[in-house]
């Protein structure tokens, strides 16, 4: 997820841009750039690190002009640098492109274009549009330069395939920005004699409240007196104007409330870009060919806090899937236990932030033992991704709010890709099994575009509830760690004691802690371990629990007698649905607190990322 601006109007542009990348600071911030058509040509300052870095920059440069475009980065490919950074660059220096997404097929389109003669000077998938929209250039006919520019770039996106937006500016058209989007957002303000593209209605708002959002393969062709946008089918679109009663502070969250919030319903779309990922070759990102996967003999698991939690599902997940033994560390106590120097182990490491320190001095243990190291991470160029042998990242864009949610998910779903491909490699999975998983792997994004649905009745549910003092969280298998991430959301937000259990445990001493209106949140899907599941309802109930059951449609027909309230979330496969099932304790955790009154973004005594032991 990444940050774009561009302003076209009769004022110098920089300001607007400057200001509207700060604005845009919580979708990227490892490095920022802009470029500006002053007197015929381009001029473009990038630097490296927040916005405050580029606005130092441009300063010196001191660029002028009424054309701009501005991008602050979230790395997806390429390390944070100045040379990776946007706005990049065809060949001649006359086109420039800031761009938000991910081009899914760049390296077999950048090696065309190499062999075509074009010279590329980033590692990024971005660079691909400025020289493909080179390359048509020469090829498309038009009476005009802005004709011509637009069909290069309609040729342009027949050719680049994934989730995308982004601008362009020509040299030769001054007073000419357009941009594109195909499921990434963008989004058009419209001013008076200025007009506005950015990723975000907040890079823009003080200056109009008046929008257009875009469909996805539309095209916005801006001018300073006038916006065209042109539909899918080739024709002129007539979208109509949106009216913007947001205030600043809640426009940067999307119209939430809290960025909890936003990032809760960002899941469907941070999955879909994840398993962007999760398509490619996991041998390649492994760094091991068919037969080193299959000499794998043991996979150790280390991470801290909701990590750790993804780490737990992932060991059901490889053990099941791949065949594999699998242990699971806090990253804190593996650091400092004794661990036996067994050949042919891969040590993975899952992080956020990619600086936890635990994390870190894990990673450089299992290194210093033999071990291959894989980092699971969403910040490109971070201290562990540079630590590691190799990364998969989960590509959710920054995740504001102290309380994990969407890198959570995010997490799990990678954790589950790497099984499926680890068992397709070392042969514990047959095709058709395989071609089934994956399959469900697929469709896993629209399944939580319907869970978060629930929020409401979630909502509805805490008022019944928030004021108990202890809370309950229990499953058992593979909704045993969701039981566990459930009960640390709650403790993180709304301060109240909460414990997840595997349900079996219960009779072994926690079931002492419950008693009259104890709220139990049990994690109980229609699957083989739900008929123990049910005898845990009941025993809670024996003892006065108000008794929340987190179950699919099948499930619910047996729980509607012994469970105060039922949650009924989509059906997923058995493995996908711990990601399904931790959404609505998500929203629980959320509901509780905000009816406290707790500070739910940043919680007290808490930081995003723990950089000390």
């Amino acid at each position: 997820m990444c940050g774009i601006i561009g302003y076209v109007g009769n004022n110098n542009s920089v300001p607007y841009i400057i200001d509207g990348l700060k604005k845009l600071e919580y979708r990227g911030y490892d490095s920022a750039g802009i470029s500006i058509i002053q007197d015929g040509s381009l001029v473009t300052v990038r630097a490296v690190g927040k916005v405050a870095e580029l606005e130092k920059a441009a300063l010196i440069a001191n660029p002028k002009g009424g054309t701009g475009i501005g991008h602050t980065r979230w790395a997806t490919h390429g390390k944070p640098s100045e040379e990776n950074s946007h706005p990049h660059t065809d060949c001649t220096g006359d086109i420039v492109v800031v761009h938000n997404g991910i081009i899914e097929n760049y390296l077999t389109l950048r090696a065309k274009l190499e062999s075509r003669g074009h010279r590329f000077k980033s590692e990024t998938d971005t660079e691909v549009i400025a020289h493909l929209i080179e390359e048509n250039l020469l090829h498309v006919r038009a009476s005009n330069d802005p004709d011509r520019l637009l069909k290069a770039v309609q040729k342009t996106n027949k050719e680049i395939s994934g989730a995308f937006a982004y601008g362009v500016l020509w040299a030769r058209t001054p007073g000419l920005l357009i941009g594109v989007k195909n499921q990434s957002p963008m989004v058009v303000g419209l001013g008076k004699n200025e007009n506005f593209l950015a990723s975000d209605v907040p890079a823009f708002l003080k200056h109009t409240n008046k929008v257009l959002f875009l469909e996805d393969g539309e095209i916005a062709v801006l001018h300073v007196d006038g916006v065209t946008v042109i539909g899918k089918d080739g024709k002129e679109a007539k979208p109509k104007p949106v009216k913007i009663s947001w205030d600043q502070q809640t426009a940067e969250k999307g119209g939430y409330e809290h960025f909890m919030l936003k990032e809760i319903y960002d899941q469907p779309q941070a999955i879909e870009d994840t398993l962007r990922t999760a398509r490619t070759d996991f041998g390649k990102i492994l760094g091991l060919d068919t037969e080193g996967i299959r000499k794998l003999r043991n996979i150790h698991i280390i991470a801290c806090g909701t990590a750790y939690h993804a780490g737990l599902v992932g060991k059901y997940y490889i053990e099941q899937l791949a065949g594999i033994p699998v242990s699971v560390d806090l990253a804190s106590e593996y650091k400092y236990r004794s661990v036996p120097q067994l050949p042919h182990t891969l040590a993975v490491a899952i992080s956020q932030s990619g600086e936890t320190a635990d994390t870190i001095g894990a990673v450089k243990k299992a290194q210093s033992l033999g071990f291959r190291t894989l980092a699971v991470c969403n910040v490109l160029g971070s201290t562990l991704t540079r630590t590691c042998d190799s990364t998969f990242f989960t590509h959710c864009g920054p995740e504001i709010s102290v309380a994990s949610t969407k890198a959570f998910t995010s997490q799990i779903t990678s954790m589950y890709a790497l099984a499926v491909f680890l068992g397709q490699a070392n042969g514990n999975l047959s095709k058709t099994v395989f071609d089934k998983l994956y399959k469900e792997l697929l469709t896993l994004s629209k399944s939580m575009s319907e869970v978060v649905k629930l929020e409401y009745d979630v909502r509805h549910l805490t008022r019944k509830i928030y004021k108990a003092d202890r809370f309950i969280f229990l499953g058992r298998n593979v909704n045993f760690p969701i039981a566990l991430e459930g009960a640390l959301k709650l403790k993180e937000v709304s301060y109240r004691s909460a414990e997840g259990f595997a349900a079996g445990e219960i009779k072994h001493g926690p079931i002492s802690v419950i008693d009259k209106g104890t709220p139990v949140i049990m994690i109980m899907p229609h699957d083989a371990l739900f008929e123990k599941m049910l005898s845990a309802c009941q025993e809670c109930r024996a003892r006065g629990a108000f008794v929340v059951a987190v179950t699919t449609k099948a499930g619910a027909k047996q729980a509607r007698g012994v469970a105060d309230k039922l949650i009924i979330v989509p059906q997923a496969g058995e493995f996908l649905q711990p990601v399904i099932n931790v959404v609505p304790l998500q929203f629980l955790a959320y509901w509780i607190a905000k009816r406290l009154g707790c500070d739910i973004d940043q919680p007290r005594n808490l930081a995003k990322s723990v950089t000390v032991e």
